[in-house]
């Protein structure tokens, strides 16, 4: 069997995944980052965006959608704390367009710079989930 890490994906309400991995890839804050096995510990903020789970075996990878949190590598565990995180089955794809144009609006009728940043983030996000939606529909 091929060398694996363990994952965990977790939110504040519960666990998303705990399981194997050959690889996992994620939107680090500065790019997307691979992970393997024995990989050299590493702390970092992550943004929306997918969470790759590659189990190897010829199973599907599993797909989660975080819109942020962070990352923990140790070189055989990977954690990751998101403050959102979804199961890339469901994600519904007509209420992330929904977000998406209500923070597009919010953008434009800002009235603080406070109501600019939480408009520029919602719209990060919700672009991130119909990426994700997107990916998942390649897929199959």
């Amino acid at each position: 069997m091929a060398h694996t890490i363990h994952v965990d994906v977790v939110r504040a309400e519960e666990a998303i995944f705990s399981g194997e991995a050959e690889f996992v890839v994620l939107p680090g804050e500065e790019g997307e980052l691979g992970i393997y096995p024995k990989h050299t510990p590493l702390i970092t903020r992550i943004k929306p965006g997918t969470v790759r789970i590659h189990t190897g075996g010829g199973a599907a990878e599993e797909l989660i959608f975080v819109a942020g949190g962070i990352l923990e590598v140790q070189p055989n565990l990977i954690t990751v704390l998101a403050d959102t995180a979804i199961r890339g089955h469901d994600l519904d794809e007509a209420k992330a367009l929904e977000a998406q144009k209500r923070a597009r609006e919010n953008l434009q009728d800002h009235t603080g710079q406070m109501e600019y940043a939480k408009a520029v983030s919602e719209l990060a996000e919700a672009a991130a989930q119909i990426a994700a939606i997107r990916r998942l529909r390649q897929r199959k």
